[in-house]
């Protein structure tokens, strides 16, 4: 598993229908469109954006001669929905920037005080493989008022996603089979199909992307957004990177220091960690999560689950042999597998306040009904109405084979059991077959290894919560020690990452930062 996004996503209608009918109250998920990115509504509603302005001196220098095409382009801005649309043209290949180009897609929402306005806030949700322009485009959800005020907030989806030349590894119907086949096979025959499946993943995303597949890194995505910060005319790049963004925005940190200006890194990820460490310490955040879910149950008496948390998290893991056993039916038609409960299971743990839908979820499955399972698992893979609306799913694959190619060799995984169950009773084993998964990738990466320390950069503000299970609190405190500028803020809580979370002195303290370029103090918890 790795960091997932923190975007806001659509709720599927049929989902609010289902829980509406339970009585579940739906915090902090919101409804849309089909297309998140693109919304439809008037551009009159829109705030205008200010009117251009030369970028200052020095602003669109290339760091090598040959880049300089890409830095001094100026961006197009056309209205789509109520925010502005354009394209930013980068090379697919930096040590070749006169061959092939690719184009990235780039939304804006305008400042809504232009007469205030500080500068364009670039912003990522994560993944690695989420849209940014979707988080952009619903800036009025994920940010507070003294922040939309004041910046023109700029999402961009990083190459490989979204609409950004987006790779493609497998069907859709090859994917549905992937994500809701068993993740910790039991018996030789499972573990063969896993085997399978894997190598069919990786092998399909050079066979439908072609050379697109070996140029997706995050360093790769870390150049286009330098040239981004270039086109927008900003000096420093200013910053909020949340979950795998906070990975963008280090890396930055370390091959730009001296255009870093006001970042935020929110739900941070250790950069220093192997893909095998991260999953380790990602299994012990979901298991403190899942314990957490279930310690709420218990407290309020009466819970389905059992009268004990012990019992509680038995009967979750007794259920899940179930449905690995026999599949749930669910309302769609479609059977609720293994891989699918997972995915169900985890998805509302990224956030308290949509316990309520694990709920619902988890007491549906124990009455024989996947439906709600599925939705959730669904909502987390970007799937509606038998179609993916974007291509998180692959993309997320792509970039973190391209990054970490390791991969543990079927025979030795259970060697590693003992591990992952001491950090995850519950869910170790799955973890701990996810080390196989980029068996199957072939391309690598061109870029060299980096040390991420990013000497030389202005102060960065790294913002950890303490029951945080995608991004564990322990990678907060690591990737500040390792950034020579960072400060630390601790949300003590629940839920992936900090901001507008509902803790005010979070909140502020970010805000402070952002507009008034006022440094917390380093260490301060919430």
């Amino acid at each position: 598993m790795s960091p997932r996004t923190v975007r806001v996503v659509v709720l599927l209608i049929v989902l609010a229908m289902v829980l509406g009918a339970l009585g579940v109250a739906i915090v902090g998920l919101t409804g849309g469109d089909d297309d998140p990115g693109r919304s439809a509504g008037s551009a009159d509603a829109r705030p205008e954006a200010a009117p251009p302005t030369p970028p200052p001196a020095g602003a669109t220098d290339p760091p090598e001669p040959q880049l300089a095409p890409y830095y001094s382009q100026e961006l197009s801005w056309e209205a789509c929905g109520e925010a502005d649309c354009a394209t930013l043209t980068v090379p697919l290949d930096y040590a070749d920037p006169d061959g092939a180009t690719i184009d990235l897609a780039l939304l804006r929402v305008p400042a809504a005080d232009p007469d205030e306005r500080i500068g364009s806030l670039v912003v990522n949700p994560g993944g690695p493989g989420a849209p940014g322009t979707d988080y952009a485009e619903r800036s009025g959800e994920s940010f507070r008022d003294p922040i939309t005020d004041v910046f023109d907030v700029v999402g961009f989806d990083p190459r490989g996603t979204g609409e950004s030349a987006p790779v493609d590894c497998l069907s859709d119907e090859e994917l549905d089979e992937y994500l809701a086949s068993d993740p910790a096979p039991d018996s030789p025959e499972e573990v063969e199909e896993l085997v399978d499946q894997v190598t069919a993943f990786g092998e399909g995303c050079v066979e439908r992307s072609g050379e697109l597949a070996g140029h997706v890194s995050t360093v790769e995505a870390v150049r286009d957004m330098d040239v981004l910060r270039a086109a927008l005319g900003e000096p420093e790049l200013l910053y909020f990177g949340a979950s795998y963004g906070t990975q963008l925005g280090a890396t930055y940190a370390e091959l730009f220091p001296d255009r870093v200006g006001r970042m935020v890194l929110d739900g941070a990820v250790d950069v220093s960690l192997t893909s095998r460490e991260k999953s380790l310490q990602q299994a012990a955040g979901f298991e403190t999560a899942l314990r957490a879910y279930v310690e709420d149950c218990v407290a309020g008496g009466d819970c389905f689950l059992g009268d004990s948390v012990e019992e509680g998290l038995t009967r979750i893991t007794d259920l899940l042999d179930e449905i690995d056993a026999e599949p749930l039916p669910t309302e769609d038609g479609r059977e609720l597998e293994i891989g699918s409960a997972f995915y169900g299971l985890i998805t509302p743990l990224y956030g308290r306040e949509n316990w309520p839908l694990l709920d619902a979820g988890l007491e549906g499955a124990l009455e024989g009904d996947g439906t709600v399972l599925m939705l959730l698992a669904d909502f987390y893979a970007s799937r509606e109405s038998g179609r993916y609306l974007d291509n998180s799913a692959e993309a997320i694959f792509a970039i973190n084979c391209l990054d970490d190619p390791a991969s543990v060799p079927v025979a030795d995984v259970p060697g590693e059991f003992a591990a992952f169950e001491e950090a995850s009773p519950t869910l170790g084993r799955i973890f701990a077959w996810g080390l196989v998964g980029c068996a199957g990738f072939e391309p690598r990466s061109a870029e060299p290894p980096l040390t991420i320390r990013g000497e030389g950069a202005a102060p960065i503000v790294v913002v950890g919560t303490t029951r945080d299970p995608a991004t564990p609190y322990v990678w907060a405190e690591a990737l500040a020690d390792q950034l020579a500028s960072a400060v630390l803020v601790t949300r003590e809580g629940d839920g992936h990452t900090g901001y507008n979370a509902g803790n005010a002195c979070v909140d502020e303290a970010i805000e402070a930062y952002l507009i008034d370029g006022i440094v917390p103090e380093d260490g301060l918890r919430c």
